[in-house]
């Protein structure tokens, strides 16, 4: 999951000003000088002699708005009472919220809902368990778990500090695809003991989506307990952006008129996300793929202590190409970075085939400024919201979580993954399609509602889907 900071944000600072001393035009004079953007001025409280406003200034970052605050303490007759950013006051209490579907309003609802009543509907499961996904929450629930070890842009931060973005992922899924998340936050590292709880809770889910953990556990966490389970697993880091990043690509290819089987990638940072990405683009029909990371470019013929790095090392360089990343990016027609900052340089680009196209998806700081990248690429996307072509997860998992939950899958394959890329893809039209518009806004309210129906069809094609058809179609 993608944690960046914004080029600006709405700070609220509540200021008591005493009204013989100081005036609200001595206050906005003193936050325009240190170039603060005064939007909203909200009386909270007045007397004779004092009023409390809040303030509200868009501001371009934490240091910014300390200045501001410095500025203002040096007014007489003004007391700064506190600083809000807005970011942290939605946060308040949390994101979301448990609510009942149905009221308990007297003895009659209470012995429907709880007791006595709701032993009949225990029996009914325990003699037929499937009955669990029409009588229960599994059907529609999605467990988010996370250890906190890898939350992207911040590192390993914890399990309590992880929680906001939990919470976050649980709202995507409600509001993009109407599925129930709840954020599940381990204050474990173990490897077994974290796919031991994850076991142990399944029965309540009917998925589970793994997020924010470190590799290389994050690899053997997913495929023990996609082994383990028969319901749904999928780690969004790895496979949501492979799944992203194929759909651009797609749209890219469309545009440089280049083959999928024609083409050189180069994929910088082999970690989970560059594993999963490369898998799929190769999946996907790319034969000739280069891993890159600190120690160049991955190859066969050469020793890894990391054994996923000697797995991809197989399937991937078939010209056992070696070296740094300046030296095998040359006359490479993609460049796909989840690594780091400013790595990527013109001059690489400059060496790349004739229409380039680069994914620098590192974030908040991509590997190379789009600015610089402009004038020598064909087509140019990033993690970013503030620049074309965004490559955001969330364009994924909501669709693809409800489309496995209304066919009841057992698992998320990788046809499901490939059409789920595909119907994210199809969303751009031939007419709307250009260089800065390769795939759709995570808004577009097609994306959801497509890939819901590829992946349904690709559960029951591949067999991985319990339910049947008819049933699907309807929800």
């Amino acid at each position: 999951m993608s944690v960046t900071s914004g080029a600006s944000t709405y700070m609220i600072f509540r200021l008591q000003i005493d009204k013989e001393l100081t005036s609200l035009g001595d206050i906005a004079a003193a936050i325009e000088r240190t170039s603060g953007d005064i939007v909203g001025i909200d009386v909270i409280s007045s007397s004779r002699a004092s009023t409390v406003r809040d303030i509200t200034v868009n501001v371009s970052d934490q240091a910014h708005s300390k200045l501001i605050v410095e500025s203002l303490q040096k007014l007489q007759g003004v007391k700064v009472i506190h600083v809000s950013d807005r970011t942290f006051l939605v946060h308040l209490g949390g994101k979301i919220e448990i609510t009942s579907k149905i009221p308990v309003k007297n003895r009659d609802d209470l012995s429907r809902v709880y007791t006595p009543g709701v032993a009949q509907v225990c029996t009914a499961i325990a003699e037929q368990p499937n009955k669990a996904y029409s009588l229960t929450i599994k059907r529609n629930t999605i467990a988010v778990v996370s250890d906190g070890t890898a939350v992207l842009g911040l590192g390993d931060i914890g399990p309590m500090a992880a929680m906001p973005v939990m919470e976050g992922k649980a709202m995507l899924f409600k509001e993009f695809a109407g599925v129930d998340a709840f954020p599940i936050c381990l204050d474990t590292k173990d490897t077994d003991e974290i796919i031991r709880i994850v076991k142990a809770i399944a029965p309540a889910f009917g998925g589970i989506n793994l997020e924010d953990i470190s590799s290389p556990r994050c690899f053997e966490i997913e495929e023990r307990l996609k082994r383990e389970l028969d319901i749904p697993v999928f780690h969004d880091d790895q496979h949501g952006t492979a799944v992203v990043i194929l759909a651009g690509l797609l749209n890219a290819l469309k545009i440089t008129g280049k083959q999928m089987s024609d083409i050189k990638v180069v994929v910088n940072g082999i970690g989970a996300a560059g594993i999963a990405c490369s898998k799929m683009l190769l999946a996907a029909g790319v034969r000739n793929l280069i891993g890159v990371d600190r120690e160049g470019a991955i190859h066969r013929n050469k020793h890894y202590d990391n054994p996923h790095w000697t797995a991809f090392a197989q399937l991937t360089n078939p010209n056992l190409e070696t070296g740094s990343l300046p030296e095998v990016i040359k006359d490479a027609d993609v460049f796909i970075g989840v690594s780091a900052p400013n790595i990527l340089k013109v001059d690489d680009v400059q060496s790349m085939a004739k229409d380039p196209i680069v994914f620098a998806m590192a974030n908040p700081i991509p590997e190379i400024d789009p600015e610089l990248a402009e004038p020598y690429v064909r087509v140019m996307a990033t993690g970013r919201s503030d620049k074309p072509n965004q490559i955001n997860n969330v364009l994924c998992f909501p669709g693809i979580f409800r489309g496995a939950l209304d066919c009841r899958a057992s698992e998320i394959n990788e046809a499901m993954k490939l059409a789920a890329a595909q119907a994210i893809a199809s969303v751009v039209t031939d007419e709307e399609l250009n260089e800065t518009y390769i795939i759709p806004s995570v808004f577009n309210q097609k994306v959801v509602e497509k890939v819901r129906e590829a992946v349904i069809e690709a559960a029951y094609r591949t067999g991985v889907a319990r339910k049947r058809l008819r049933d699907s179609n309807k929800e």
